[in-house]
């Protein structure tokens, strides 16, 4: 059966990985998806029903409860869901009920690149290119505030760097799929590059690979 081609894009908040996912989606004319959209849209819609994100029974059940809708929500990229998607992400019921929809679209032809935290690790660990993209903490805290001030959200910078570096070690040391360059990836530090810097280098990777 033909399969599409997968490009793992792995990395932490804020370090650039959703950006440059979108831009090899539509330099290699492939689908793509933002993961994390899914744990935030868990996330959210525990929230929204009065759950408790520690609370793995609760998580699993809004996430076998997904809804194409819940991925449309206004709320997803809200702080207090960011935190929240990062402890049910950590419930292996919960990684579980979304697995099958990750590969789907991953072996959807033409195929996808997936932007996400595990990615290359566990999702498609037999992926035609893996990339781990990541960032200082401050720059990737400095990067988060930005975001949020363009949305009029009023953030301040020691609060996101505080729960940013929160999440980063709840990411790292969860004992479900922890955030880990993929064996094989190519690890992109963006702290000192721009955009077209972090592209070339990816395609350049991507291209050697057979791409």
């Amino acid at each position: 059966m033909a399969r599409g081609r997968v490009i793992a894009v792995d990395g932490p908040a804020a370090s650039g990985k959703g950006t440059l996912a979108r831009r090899l989606a539509a330099h290699y004319r492939l689908n793509f998806l933002d993961t994390g959209l899914l744990y935030r849209a868990v996330a959210a819609r525990l929230l929204g029903a009065g759950g408790e994100p520690h609370d793995a029974v609760a998580a699993e059940a809004a996430a076998l409860s997904l809804d194409p809708s819940d991925l449309k929500r206004a709320d997803l990229r809200e702080e207090r869901v960011s935190q929240a998607a990062s402890i049910v992400a950590a419930h292996q019921p919960v990684r579980t009920a979304l697995l099958k929809y990750q590969r789907a679209v991953g072996r959807t032809l033409p195929g996808a690149v997936l932007d996400g935290r595990d990615i290359g690790t566990v999702v498609f660990p037999d992926a035609e290119a893996k990339l781990f993209v990541t960032a200082s903490l401050e720059v990737r805290a400095l990067r988060r505030v930005k975001q949020l001030r363009e949305k009029r959200n009023k953030a301040i910078g020691s609060r996101v760097l505080a729960e940013m570096k929160e999440r980063d070690a709840r990411d790292g040391s969860r004992a479900v799929a922890p955030l880990k360059p993929a064996d094989g990836a190519l690890v992109i530090d963006t702290t000192d590059l721009d955009a077209d810097e972090v592209f070339h280098q990816a395609v350049r990777f991507i291209d050697s690979k057979g791409g």
